[in-house]
């Protein structure tokens, strides 16, 4: 998709569903000045058959005393209007026959040049249009035939005498209208406007900026980069506006009087933000006067009311242009003002503070503000608040070492780890005590792990402990105690994890040091229900924790403790989930933005894995990528849910997705060491290797895969289980694939999915008896394997009996395997469909019935579904979706076996049937 229409696929989709109708339909696509109405017209065109009948037609701000000119600018662009009757045309225009003549001419032009359907009728910029031009597009609706009737409108310049306010009151009266509202961009896709349009990803700070300068408008943002060229993006904040825009918002201010430019001049130096109060105080106006002069402001579209008492401009861009302006005394003399008027009033609002006694040059008071509201900020969860407040107070003072700390504590928090490490870095530099130079060390090793490399953490962790060594039984020293439990946590060693988690927890009881036992329990919780004999103990811990920290106001420790429970707890479904939702709710309240977004979306994906709901999770990690796709935090771009999001579309059969996701991950990761002991990563290239049937491939992957193992083992349950069964299936032998089974030889490990792995390797080695038995074993319940590996232990248990001729009992193994199944996808349910026919099983009805839900299928799928209705063959899907034929014709097999349906024509029906 072009970089135009980042964010709007959910709209576009719909409008491309109405056109496929047998009937008319009718779309109103409403949206402000530049927030991109035409080029979704554009895009929608672009993308159908040449043979499709347009008729493309737009006003301009000029023709209300000319009837019918959006029909007569949507003739002129037509190139089937060649051979249009010239005496409909003159009917049209000739001013002295009745209204009902032309508009009956204009309908029968309509109808000529977009017969036969299906077509598209465009009339944009509505509320520019001419009254003849509405009442004819009203008509148009009217006309039989399958003609998607599209108008655009800025819905902010519809008075109540237009003649399109009427006009949309009658059609939804009469009609069924789609409105399809175009907002302005989210961080994220403005971000993502930026990597698709540049083809670079922009820094977090760039896009954030961006964002605030453009409001997250399209054409701003497009102005902006036009005028930037190839330089790079992290100047595109400090450059100046370009000057079509800048005279552009220059223009919105000629008509204002002088008491009206005295307000937003004032409000434009004031912030983004403007308090009544203090924008009174500054421009000195009495209350009555300033109310009425914001009330024209805000009449005129210029500014907005954005809470109590409280205004912001419309536009952004607005503010700058008027600050570009200004003189320097000016706006000088007006930071004066207003920090004058905040000291006076005790405001506790230190960013407000701190800016204006910067741009007042008084730089005293800004970090004395700073310090102050570094710890207001961090103890509301605004990390990036606090960390902006950081840097102003580290531009005069760069060697402090409460900014510092502060500063890349807020960081971490916020998820900027490039600024987090460069600022522990400095902190640890500027440390002129032990006490200092373990507290910065704790924060360095902690930044390891979340980068991505477990050498870098392990380092840390060294410099860590030989420090401990020149501190006193203190806070230092027991904090240290926990990072380094930590540490050993994230490297899965358990033994050591626990050893240094007991001295936090002793140390940090000694000290009456909450943070710290607390703390120390959550390592020592995490590490515990890791393995199999520790689980009951790790919950109590976790458990203990997060009631604790909770109380204690310890938001950050309640939320980790929280993200390792929510899925242990006793309960369902609907308990975790609740768990979950406090887990977020924690860490929104600690600020930690990858426990508050990124590990809630993996959560809940997780969620829906162990409910054997496959489209839901992948689902879950989609809406998750799209929040962080282009929102560079990190110079290594590290993608957090690639490993779970690629083994999922492995598990979906997406296998050109998943190729793409692999690839990524690989090219992110700069850690050498971190990528030969990662067993992940090679676990996934193996498994697509084997699952494309490149067994040569594989065999090399196989030997990368068991090198990384030796040094790490296997930690992910489902593990050995999954590679095992893709090896198998791409013609592996079980002597090269009984090395990832025996790996997991630890007493520490889930016995039914060791069961699980050893039973595949019996059944390939051709002892049926014993894989039966474990096989069985494995599912008994009540037993530790999640629905999908669950419902394989059943499939397994099946073939063996199927082998050994009890055709009964393996019927009973596949009817166990279904309801595990049934809203799974991918070669699980491709092996239970192929048994179910070796066994002469029906599908279950509520597994695929006909009028199954969109649930019923995975979201590729689902946009397969709605091509196959437009009539894309296989190969015409391979060439829209960028995947190969044979992944094409995997998806239409699946839709069909899924949906119960014989036929093309079927699903297509079965999609038109689907609410839009």
């Amino acid at each position: 998709m072009s970089q135009v229409m980042v964010g709007r696929d959910d709209q576009l989709r719909r409008l491309r569903r109405l056109i496929d109708g047998s009937e008319p339909s009718i779309a109103m696509l409403g949206g402000e000045a530049g927030i991109g109405k035409s080029r979704m017209v554009q895009e929608l065109i672009s993308g159908l058959p040449g043979a499709v009948p347009i008729l493309d037609g737009q006003a301009d701000p000029g023709t209300l005393s000319r009837p019918f000119e959006v029909l007569l600018d949507a003739i002129d662009s037509c190139h089937r209007s060649e051979g249009l009757d010239p005496e409909l045309l003159e009917v049209v225009t000739d001013a002295s026959r009745s209204m009902i003549d032309r508009i009956q001419a204009g309908l029968e032009i309509v109808r000529r040049l977009t017969t036969p359907g299906p077509s598209i009728v465009v009339f944009e910029d509505l509320h520019w249009a001419d009254s003849e031009s509405v009442a004819l597009f009203e008509r148009i609706a009217e006309l039989p035939g399958s003609r998607l009737l599209i108008g655009t409108y800025r819905p902010d310049e519809i008075t109540r005498r237009h003649p399109l306010a009427d006009l949309l009151t009658r059609l939804e009266r009469r009609y069924t209208v789609s409105n399809v509202r175009l907002e302005r961009l989210s961080l994220a896709d403005t971000s993502m406007f930026v990597k698709s349009a540049t083809g670079r990803a922009p820094a977090y700070r760039t896009a954030l900026s961006l964002h605030n300068r453009t409001g997250g408008n399209p054409f701003f943002l497009e102005e902006l980069l036009k005028a930037n060229g190839d330089n790079d993006l992290d100047t595109l904040c400090d450059r100046p506006l370009p000057w079509n825009i800048a005279e552009a918002m220059r223009r919105q201010l000629d008509e204002l009087d002088d008491e009206e430019k005295r307000i937003v001049e004032a409000a434009a130096v004031l912030g983004r933000k403007v308090p009544f109060d203090l924008l009174a105080a500054v421009t000195g106006f009495d209350e009555p006067a300033l109310i009425d002069g914001l009330r024209d402001l805000v009449r005129r579209g210029l500014m907005v009311e954005t809470g109590d008492d409280e205004f912001s401009f419309r536009h952004a861009l607005t503010r700058e242009a008027l600050v570009d302006e200004m003189l320097a005394r000016q706006r000088r003399r007006l930071h004066e003002l207003a920090l004058e008027t905040l000291l006076s009033t005790g405001s506790r609002d230190y960013a407000l503070v701190a800016h204006h006694a910067r741009g007042a040059g008084r730089y005293l008071d800004m970090v004395e503000a700073a310090r102050r509201g570094l710890h207001v900020y961090m103890g509301m969860g605004s990390p990036y608040q606090a960390l902006q407040l950081a840097e102003m107070g580290l531009d005069e003072l760069p060697d402090d070492v409460e900014l510092l700390s502060c500063g890349a504590r807020a960081a971490w928090l916020a998820g900027l780890l490039d600024d987090a490490q460069e600022l522990g870095k400095r902190w640890l530099g500027a440390a002129a005590t032990h006490e200092e130079r373990a507290d910065a060390l704790r924060l360095l090793t902690r930044l390891g792990w979340e980068i991505g490399s477990s050498n870098t953490m392990q380092e840390r962790a060294a410099q860590l402990r030989a420090e401990i060594a020149h501190l006193d039984d203190g806070p230092a020293k027991a904090h240290a105690f926990a990072a380094i439990a930590q540490a050993y946590m994230l490297h899965d060693d358990t033994e050591r994890a626990v050893a240094w988690a007991d001295m936090a927890i002793t140390l940090g009881e000694e000290l009456g040091m909450p943070a710290v036992w607390l703390a120390g329990k959550v390592e020592k919780g995490c590490a515990l229900v890791g393995v199999a004999a520790g689980v009951e103990e790790g919950i109590k811990l976790l458990n203990e924790a997060a009631q604790e920290a909770e109380e204690a106001g310890e938001w950050l420790i309640a939320a980790r403790s929280m993200n390792g429970l929510y899925n242990l707890l006793p309960g369902g479904p609907a308990d975790w989930a609740a768990a979950l939702e406090k887990m977020r709710t924690f860490a929104e309240q600690a600020g930690f933005e990858s426990l508050a977004v990124a590990a809630y979306f993996q959560g809940r994906a997780r969620l829906a894995v162990q409910e054997g709901n496959l489209a839901a999770a992948i689902a879950e990690l989609e809406a998750a990528r799209r929040r962080d796709r282009g929102l560079l935090r990190t110079r290594n771009g590290s993608d957090y849910h690639g490993v779970l999001f690629a083994g999922l579309l492995l598990e979906a059969g997406e296998l050109d997705k998943a190729d793409m996701v692999i690839r990524g991950l690989i090219e992110s990761s700069t850690d050498a060491y971190t990528m030969l002991t990662q067993t992940s990563v090679p676990g996934l290239q193996f498994h697509l290797a084997c699952r494309l049937g490149r067994a040569e491939q594989a065999r090399e992957l196989l030997r990368v895969v068991l090198d990384a193992v030796r040094v790490t083992g296997i930690s992910g349950r489902d593990f050995a289980h999954d590679l095992i069964s893709a090896g198998l299936a791409a013609g592996l032998s079980a002597d090269e694939l009984r090395p990832l089974a025996v790996a997991i030889d630890d007493p520490l490990f889930d016995d039914a999915y060791r069961w699980l792995a050893d039973a595949h390797i019996a059944e390939a080695s051709g002892d049926l008896a014993d894989a039966l038995r474990l096989y069985r074993a494995a599912v008994a319940e009540p037993t530790m394997l999640l629905p999908a590996q669950r419902g394989s232990g059943h499939l397994g248990a099946a073939r063996c009996l199927l082998a050994l001729g009890d055709a009964d009992a393996a019927r009973e193994h596949v009817r166990a395997a279904e309801p595990h199944l049934a809203r799974w996808a991918g070669w699980r349910v491709a092996e239970l469909t192929g048994l179910r026919g070796r066994l002469g099983l029906a599908t279950p009805v509520a597994a695929g019935a006909a009028g199954a839900g969109d649930e019923a299928l995975t979201p590729r799928e689902r946009e397969v579904a709605v091509l196959l209705a437009e009539g894309l063959t296989n190969a015409e899907l391979a060439r829209r979706l960028y995947i190969s034929p044979r992944t094409a014709a995997v998806h239409v097999s699946n839709i069909l076996n899924k949906l119960n349906l014989e036929s093309r024509t079927q699903v297509a029906a079965w999609v038109r049937s689907r609410p839009a």
